[in-house]
């Protein structure tokens, strides 16, 4: 699978972001707090971790005006099958830099990024050593730099959705939030504590033939159900080459735990960038060629 397969409107990368900081009463500085950094330097700079006896590599970028006695967010963003995280951090091959996020996040919390390169290409999660990984890679960043510890998140479009779906179940409550952006729930699998309540936004083509549908509704309803959150009624899924989106919103019975689902026509190239603050979708645009029949659902 390559992005330049993918045919269709883009999808939105959407993170629950601000809106999610509703319940959380304080930050949780990391062991990084106050610590002189060594992670803050270019963001194309290359970090190794040796995991499981293999080389593993990851990237960060940190504010340019960072504070090392301020946490902010950490943010995964996980390359599809056949990219890499140079790809991600770039903006090139059907990527957004960061899938598009930074120039979203732009209230007093902030964010560090993260950008690790599968295995492959790819987010097998063998025998789980991709979780392993990234539990390491979030240990390093936070040990060198100043990152609220309440608010990890992650996101990834197709391959990197399915491990942001895996890190759900597998990490549990130690992340604020995933969205998970045409994934599938097999591929990187679902392990450990997989009944802990994420706040989880999920989004699927209704023409997928690579990763079907089927796959986003489960992954769906699993964290539907883990959030404790009453169904609503869906509507009909667009027909095919459809410019529009349906959605499915679930009522959260606890504000710090929203679950939605939301289908979209077609496969797409590449996924665009959302935001979810505080309710309202923010969409950046990348000139014409770049709008979307793709809309967020908002908490």
């Amino acid at each position: 699978m390559k992005l330049l397969q993918w045919t269709e409107a883009f999808l939105p990368t959407a993170l629950l972001l601000a809106s999610t900081l509703d319940g959380i009463a304080a930050a949780k500085p990391s062991p990084g707090c106050g610590s002189t950094p060594k992670l803050t330097g270019s963001p194309t700079t290359a970090h190794n971790l040796t995991v499981n006896g293999k080389q593993r590599r990851f990237y960060v970028m940190a504010p340019d005006n960072y504070n090392k006695e301020h946490p902010y967010r950490l943010i995964f963003t996980l390359h599809a099958l056949g990219g890499t995280a140079s790809q991600v951090i770039a903006g090139t091959n059907g990527y957004y830099a960061w899938y598009g996020i930074p120039p979203l996040v732009n209230d007093t919390v902030g964010a560090i990024y993260v950008a690790p390169d599968g295995l492959n290409n790819g987010w097998a999660n063998q025998g789980g050593e991709d979780v392993t990984f990234l539990s390491q890679v979030m240990q390093t960043v936070e040990a060198d730099l100043c990152v609220d510890q309440n608010l990890r998140f992650s996101t990834g479009f197709s391959f990197g959705g399915a491990m942001s779906y895996s890190l759900a179940c597998s990490l549990g409550r130690e992340l604020r939030a995933v969205a998970v952006l045409s994934g599938n729930p097999q591929i990187s699998g679902c392990a450990g504590n997989a009944t802990a309540p994420v706040a989880y936004y999920g989004e699927h083509g209704v023409s997928d033939n690579v990763l079907p549908m089927a796959g986003g509704r489960e992954m769906r309803d699993r964290f539907a159900r883990n959030n404790g959150c009453a169904t609503q009624e869906a509507r009909p899924s667009p027909p095919r080459g459809a410019a529009r989106t349906s959605r499915r919103r679930t009522r959260a019975a606890r504000r710090i735990t929203p679950s939605s689902g939301l289908r979209s026509t077609g496969r797409t190239r590449r996924p665009r960038p959302t935001v979810v603050l505080r309710g309202r979708s923010r969409r950046r645009r990348r000139g014409s060629s770049s709008r979307s029949s793709s809309r967020t659902t908002c908490f």
